[in-house]
């Protein structure tokens, strides 16, 4: 059974950590916090464990998961080979969050990468994450990986706190409590595996930041490229709250706004500037959105996670403007909305 004591938000001892290394060692599951999100790791050398976090999530096996490392991991293990460029990388980003996919090593089970070729690592920033990883690379002689999609069920909005995970699994899961993660959205993917630099998921680590480093901007996924690897967190649909979610221009939410029916109850995401006489309409539960695109990535998923709470029949979010700095933010609000488009 898991660990029932719950450590005070952030406060993790020695003991806590030395515990969940154990835990995956012996090929069980542990929900740890990063800077970007909550992960449900499992040993990346192990299919079992891969496995169980494949089944806790409902999440599709050829749906790769990402391998973490801690600071001092050798990235060279995982890799058939480890291209100058991604060396420039992870000393520029490293420990941070930038996941890098390269072309697997043949000592690497294929469970890890949904079957294929490559794999994706990276090494989080968040000190109870390194600490972690650093207890299990210890008991692997320096070449343990932690496997970690976001802890929560597949599609649904990821964890930025350990009650979030609690909240999708309640006690099945070990817990680690390292506080708020203070990014907010999933870590940035850049695809390294095919010779040229592709950007699979926007993230904190921007377009430009990596074009500084290597001297080219990445090529942006379309969806068009059939030789793309597969990258966590890529879906259409992805990133979803439970309650029916539209993202759109304010002039066209007005009308809806308009249109509502009596006694109906929505909630309304907007700046300021825009919501005018709607922030005190009747029956709408207006939340003013954040200016600033890293604040608004902060508290993006507790934002959606709260509004499932909130009792409101749908939830209207303003289109974000179309500008690099909003990217990563308008990835994942558009994914939430496209999982109610296709049920429509």
């Amino acid at each position: 059974m898991p660990d029932q004591t719950k450590p005070s938000e952030g406060a993790v001892s020695a003991a806590q950590i030395e515990h969940a290394a154990a835990l995956l060692d012996a090929g069980e599951l542990v929900a740890f916090p990063t800077e970007t999100v909550y992960g449900l790791g499992g040993d990346a050398e192990s299919p079992d464990a891969v496995a169980r976090i494949y089944a806790a999530k409902g999440r599709p096996a050829n749906h790769p998961v990402i391998v973490h490392l801690a600071p001092q991991g050798d990235p060279h293990y995982w890799v058939e080979h480890l291209p100058a460029e991604a060396q420039r990388l992870i000393d520029a980003f490293w420990p941070g969050p930038l996941t890098l996919i390269l072309k697997r090593a043949a000592r690497i089970p294929a469970a890890v990468s949904g079957g294929q070729d490559s794999v994706g690592l990276r090494c989080p920033s968040h000190p109870v994450a390194q600490a972690l990883l650093e207890a299990f690379s210890a008991l692997r002689g320096g070449h343990g990986g932690v496997a970690a999609p976001s802890a929560n069920r597949f599609g649904h909005v990821s964890p930025t706190t350990a009650q979030h995970v609690r909240d999708e699994f309640g006690d099945a899961i070990h817990v680690l409590d390292g506080g708020a993660s203070d990014v907010g959205i999933e870590s940035t993917i850049l695809d390294l595996s095919r010779g040229f630099p592709a950007l699979l998921r926007p993230g904190h680590v921007t377009p430009q930041d990596i074009a500084d480093v290597l001297g080219e901007v990445p090529r942006f996924a379309d969806g068009s490229d059939a030789t793309a690897p597969r990258a966590s967190g890529t879906l259409k649909a992805h990133y979803a709250p439970r309650t029916p979610l539209a993202l759109l221009p304010f002039d066209v939410l007005e009308p809806l706004l308009a249109a509502r029916q009596s006694g109906e109850r929505v909630a309304l995401v907007a700046r300021v500037s825009r919501a005018g006489r709607w922030m005190a309409a009747d029956g709408v539960h207006f939340i003013a959105a954040p200016e600033d695109p890293h604040v608004y990535a902060r508290e993006l998923y507790g934002l959606l996670r709260a509004l499932d709470r909130a009792n409101v029949s749908r939830i209207l979010i303003e289109k974000l403007p179309d500008t690099i700095e909003w990217i990563a933010v308008n990835d994942r609000l558009g994914r939430a909305a496209a999982a109610f488009e296709a049920q429509s």
